[in-house]
């Protein structure tokens, strides 16, 4: 006779927000309070899978009775709280962050609400001034901390620099880096337990790094990918579509997308496989799914050429 174990129920909470009555279970967050009842709080940092940051900081919304905007990916609901997502100080506050984003990242590749977002609460990065030039190859690298100088002028100062390719695998394109820490998450404690990147400098000189700056194949990285499924701006990506964009050939249009086992080992990690001229481009894993909850290991999301060749590279038709 099996023996089952049930979850000791929690309590509920009740909070208000927007001015209705929101129920909620003991422990969750206002940001799982506001999607419960619908309301569209954005998140760049925030992913179920991994430990809250409260780094981008466009989740926040207005406590009552709170000094200062709290990141509701993170603040637990407590009972009599009254919230407002939408009031005017959130809106100033969530309207800055993106402006400063927009104005120094290229987030042309971040999800479509991002864009949804910027028009939503008006946001103009050009105010700024024009985009500073893009540093010189290893030159935010070798930045040390708290000895950033200002770009002259009226420009805007930007993260822009030449792509990182030094490896068959993935690319690094740190001009579109958010520093929202989801990578190093992924590395660390959340899913990999690698350790081999975490962030460096301070400041406008902050960057995601490896140890002492080595070049990656040098690094502790396994090449599990793992920060590549976790990224939401295109800073980390498979190399295939790298190659593919500069080609001009990348068009998710035309792509389909399959869900399989990966056939490595016994483990049972759901794949999906992205599809395009027949051709399998990139892979991702599912964040749902009870094995891999979007992890995968460097088999699983890289070791899928073989599916293409046979008989000594001749393309499967």
């Amino acid at each position: 006779m099996s023996t089952a174990f049930v979850e000791v129920p929690r309590r509920l909470v009740d909070v208000t927000i927007d001015g209705r009555e929101v129920r909620v279970p003991e422990g969750a967050t206002l940001l799982e309070a506001c999607r419960s009842v619908g309301i569209d709080t954005p998140t760049l940092c925030y992913l179920e899978t991994l430990t809250p940051v409260n780094v981008c900081r466009v989740c926040v919304v207005e406590v009552e009775g709170s000094r200062t905007l709290v990141p509701s990916c993170s603040r637990r609901a407590e009972p009599g709280m009254v919230v407002h997502t939408d009031s005017e100080r959130v809106r100033t506050s969530r309207r800055m962050v993106l402006e400063l984003l927009a104005s120094s990242v290229d987030v042309s590749l971040a999800p479509p609400e991002v864009g949804g977002w910027m028009e939503r609460y008006g946001v103009d990065p050009d105010r700024f001034g024009p985009p500073a030039p893009p540093r010189a190859p290893g030159e935010r690298d070798a930045a040390r901390a708290g000895h950033h100088h200002a770009p002259e002028g009226s420009a805007a100062g930007t993260v822009a620099q030449p792509v990182k390719v030094d490896n068959g695998n993935y690319v690094r394109d740190y001009s579109r880096c958010i520093l929202c820490y989801k990578c190093v998450e992924a590395c660390g404690v959340d899913a990999q337990n690698t350790f081999a990147i975490a962030v460096a400098g301070r400041g406008f000189d902050a960057r995601i790094s490896t140890e002492f700056d080595v070049g990656l194949p040098d690094s502790a990285c396994v090449y599990c990918g793992n920060c590549i499924g976790v990224c939401p701006t295109g800073a980390l990506m498979f190399k295939s579509e790298h190659d593919m964009r500069e080609a001009g050939t990348w068009d998710e249009a035309r792509q389909s997308v399959t869900t399989t086992i990966c056939p490595y080992c016994g483990v049972g990690c759901n794949l999906e496989l992205h599809v395009q001229d027949n051709t399998i481009v990139k892979v991702t894993s599912p964040m749902d799914h009870d094995v891999t909850h979007g992890h995968l290991c460097v088999k699983g999301r890289f070791g899928f050429q073989f599916v293409q060749e046979r008989g000594g590279g001749t393309p499967i038709p």
